[in-house]
C-alpha cells in the first residue's frame, strides 16, 4: 500500500474539479486529483453532439482563457450565440437580449460538457503540479487538526492539508464529512435531445415558458439545436414515451413553431430536477464546490457557471489569503461567506421564476407578462440582467483576513 502527500486533494475530476486542480497547480500548490471515470475522448468536430451541454458565460470563458484551455475547446467544438429570446406561452410577455446592445461579441457559448472536461484534462496531463488518480475513488476520510488522511479504492493513502469535494450532487465527500443537505424535489425532469429545425436558429437561444415547465432551444454551430425541456414529471414521461414523429411535433408546437417544423431528433434522455444547498460549504480541512455544494433549476443555464465561480473564489482565497495553510478553517470560511449567499439567492430566484411562470392564476399571468414587456423596454434593467447572466459584473472574491 503506497502513501503520498499533497497540499490539496480534489475528489472529482469533472468540469469544476478539473478547473480547480489546474488553477491551484498553476498557483504553486501540489494537487492530487481523484476521479472514477476518465474523460471521454473527443472524436471529431463533425461527430454527433453529446446530450449534456452547458451555457458557458463570459466569466467562465475568461477562466478558461486564463488557464490556456479555451483554444483547445474551440478546436473541438463551441457554439457562440448572439441573442436570446424569452417569452410566455400564457400571454404576450417577451424579452430579447442581443450581444451588440452590450458591446459584446456574443452572449456566451453552448459547449458539450465532455469538450470542457477533455480540454481541461489535456492541460492537466502537461501540468507537473497535479498527480491524477484515475480510475479511482475515495473510500475513507479522516480529518484531524493538522491534516486530512484519505484512502483510495486502489489502496493508495494520501495526506493533504485540504480535501475538496467536487464529486457532484451525490457527493461522497460531503457524506463522509457529515455535512447535511437541504434539498427539494421540483417534481420535474429535464428532457434533453439534439434536433434539426426547418428554419435557421440564427445563433439565437430561445426559451418559452409553458404551464408544465420551460422549453429551451440552444443553438449549435452545425445549425442544429440542443433542446432542454424541463417538464413536470407526468408531462416528461409522456414526452419520453412518444414516437419520434410525435415528439418532433410536440417540440415544434412547444416552441410555438418559431423555428418551423422539427425535421430530425436524435437520442433522448431525462434527468430528475432538484434544488439543494449543503448546510455548510466548509469544515476544518474540507471544502465543497460545484454540485457537491449546490444545485439549481436549469432554466437560466447558470448551474456550472456557479461552480466555476466557486472554483475561482476558492483559488483566490487559498493563494492570496496569506495564511500558508490551505486547510485552515478561518481561511475557508472566507470562501463560504463569499459564495454561499450568492448561490442561495440564485437558487431561490430560479425557483421564483419556475413557480411564477408555471402558475395559471390570472394575477400571476398578468404580472409576469407585464414584467417581461417592461423589462424588455427598460434599457438599464435589461442591460443589468444581461450583464449578470454573462458574469460581466461578477465581484472579485474577497481575500481580506476575517
Amino acid at each position: 500500500m503506497s502513501a503520498t502527500s499533497c497540499d490539496v486533494l480534489i475528489a472529482g475530476g469533472g468540469m469544476v474539479g478539473a478547473a480547480l486542480a489546474l488553477s491551484l497547480a498553476r498557483g504553486g500548490l501540489a494537487v492530487a486529483l481523484v476521479e472514477l471515470h476518465p474523460p471521454a475522448v473527443f472524436a471529431a468536430p463533425d461527430g454527433e453532439h453529446d446530450l449534456r451541454v452547458s451555457a458557458i458565460n463570459r466569466a467562465s470563458q475568461r477562466l478558461f482563457q486564463a488557464l490556456g484551455v479555451w483554444e483547445g475547446m474551440r478546436a473541438m467544438r463551441v457554439s457562440p450565440y448572439q441573442a436570446m429570446e424569452v417569452w410566455d406561452a400564457g400571454g404576450n410577455g417577451h424579452i430579447r437580449f442581443e450581444a451588440r446592445e452590450l458591446g459584446e461579441p456574443d452572449l456566451g457559448h453552448i459547449i458539450e460538457n465532455r469538450v470542457v472536461q477533455r480540454a481541461l484534462w489535456d492541460a492537466l496531463e502537461a501540468e507537473p503540479g497535479v498527480t491524477r488518480f484515475c480510475p479511482d475513488a475515495v473510500t475513507h476520510l479522516d480529518i484531524s487538526a493538522r491534516e486530512a488522511r484519505v484512502t483510495l479504492e486502489s489502496g493508495v493513502r494520501i495526506t493533504a492539508s485540504l480535501v475538496v469535494g467536487a464529486d457532484g450532487a451525490r457527493s461522497r465527500i460531503r457524506e463522509m464529512a457529515g455535512i447535511g443537505l437541504d434539498s427539494r424535489r421540483y417534481d420535474q425532469q429535464a428532457l434533453v435531445a439534439t434536433v434539426r429545425t426547418a428554419l435557421p436558429h440564427r445563433e439565437t437561444a430561445r426559451q418559452r415558458f409553458l404551464p408544465t415547465g420551460p422549453l429551451a432551444f440552444l443553438p449549435l454551430a452545425d445549425g442544429r439545436c440542443s433542446v432542454v425541456w424541463s417538464a413536470d414529471d407526468e408531462r416528461a414521461e409522456q414526452l419520453r414515451d412518444l414516437d419520434d414523429a410525435a415528439f418532433r411535433e410536440a417540440l415544434a408546437e412547444g416552441l410555438d413553431h418559431r423555428l418551423g417544423a422539427v425535421l430530425e431528433s436524435g437520442q433522448r434522455a431525462a434527468f430528475p430536477l432538484r434544488g439543494s444547498q449543503a448546510r455548510h460549504y466548509v469544515r476544518p480541512r474540507l471544502a465543497l464546490v460545484g454540485d457537491a455544494a449546490h444545485t439549481i433549476h436549469p432554466l437560466a443555464g447558470q448551474g456550472v457557471n456557479l461552480g466555476f465561480q466557486d472554483a475561482r473564489t476558492l483559488v483566490e482565497v487559498l493563494l492570496h489569503g496569506g495564511t500558508g495553510d490551505p486547510g485552515e478553517l478561518r481561511l475557508l470560511r472566507r470562501y463560504e461567506r463569499a459564495r454561499r449567499g450568492d448561490n442561495v439567492v440564485m437558487m431561490r430566484a430560479m425557483e421564483l421564476f419556475r413557480y411564477g411562470f408555471g402558475s395559471a392564476l390570472p394575477p400571476l399571468a398578468l404580472g409576469r407578462n407585464l414584467g417581461l414587456r417592461l423589462a424588455d423596454r427598460a434599457g438599464p434593467i435589461k442591460k443589468t440582467l444581461a450583464r449578470r447572466a454573462l458574469g460581466l459584473d461578477s465581484p472579485r472574491p474577497p481575500c481580506r483576513p476575517g
